[in-house]
């Protein structure tokens, strides 16, 4: 088989090869790597003895990540104020299955059991190859998905809110804070709401998530004034890691994504990604 007969029966497989990845790392750019990756190992491998190539190159990819997320977790140990997963904004008819919460839950497993989760839960992926897939047997890969389960049940939606309700909320959101309109915002967010702001050290963010109403109100109060000075422009609405959130040019001309959890018709969550080196895949919207 040639070059090209390799990317005729990869490239099809190359999108959900690539949503296990990111899944996986929380990278755009890394998964995008691993991909690559293992298509130059698919173009190497004898393609004539794998019955099944999906399962076959599902096996490699996670195996690239695996060995990724060694060292993601020393760097995110070091990582400058919370870290977020780099934002992905979705098309019309695409429907996320994990969002930005049960992602950042995701980072408090294991690899294994980040793998097995993923794998099974998500992907429906059978013990038998997760296992086979993780180098543990089946009931081993079993118990690391349950155990996966239990530690991220409370970040998984309890129900689907309508899209075009949530991006009601979400300019609501942005209309109430960027105008100063504290008592709109205040009607908008839950009393436990809480704010993450990433910049990675590299543009103006906070150091540590926000939590509660009153916080959150003095924060936005604050930052109200330089809005005032300079208001920031919306690039679009649309679902953020499976959030309903809007794209924007903040003061001082930063790209930034903002994405909202939201329980019973308030907020709770607020994920605002400033940091640029995660922002490069968007950067053409604008």
């Amino acid at each position: 088989m040639t070059g090209a007969d390799a990317a005729a029966s990869f490239d099809p497989l190359r999108p959900r090869l690539a949503r296990i990845a990111y899944r996986m790392l929380g990278s755009v750019a890394d998964a995008e790597d691993v991909v690559q990756d293992a298509f130059l190992r698919w173009l190497d491998t004898d393609r004539d003895q794998v019955r099944e190539p999906e399962a076959f190159l599902r096996r490699v990819v996670t195996r690239l990540c695996l060995d990724q997320l060694k060292s993601a977790r020393v760097r995110r140990e070091t990582y400058v104020g919370p870290w977020l997963p780099e934002p992905v904004v979705e098309e019309e008819d695409e429907v996320e299955d994990v969002t930005l919460p049960l992602m950042m839950a995701l980072e408090r497993l294991s690899p294994l059991e980040r793998a097995a989760f993923l794998l099974h839960d998500v992907f429906g992926v059978s013990f038998d190859e997760v296992g086979e897939t993780i180098g543990r047997d089946p009931a081993a890969a079993r118990q690391l998905a349950s155990r996966a389960r239990s530690h991220v049940r409370a970040a998984r939606p309890r129900y689907e809110m309508p899209r075009e309700k949530g991006l009601e909320i979400a300019a609501a959101f942005f209309a109430a804070s960027r105008s100063g309109d504290m008592g709109a915002l205040r009607g908008l967010l839950a009393g436990d709401v809480a704010t993450w702001s990433d910049g990675g050290g590299k543009v103006h963010a906070g150091l540590r998530p926000i939590h509660g109403l009153d916080d959150n109100m003095k924060l936005y109060t604050s930052l109200a004034r330089f809005f005032a000075k300079e208001m920031s422009r919306i690039v679009r609405y649309g679902m953020i890691n499976g959030l309903p959130g809007f794209v924007s040019i903040e003061p001082g001309g930063v790209l930034q994504t903002t994405a909202l959890a939201i329980e019973d018709g308030r907020i709770t969550g607020i994920y605002v990604t400033r940091n640029p080196d995660k922002l490069g895949h968007l950067a053409a919207v604008h």
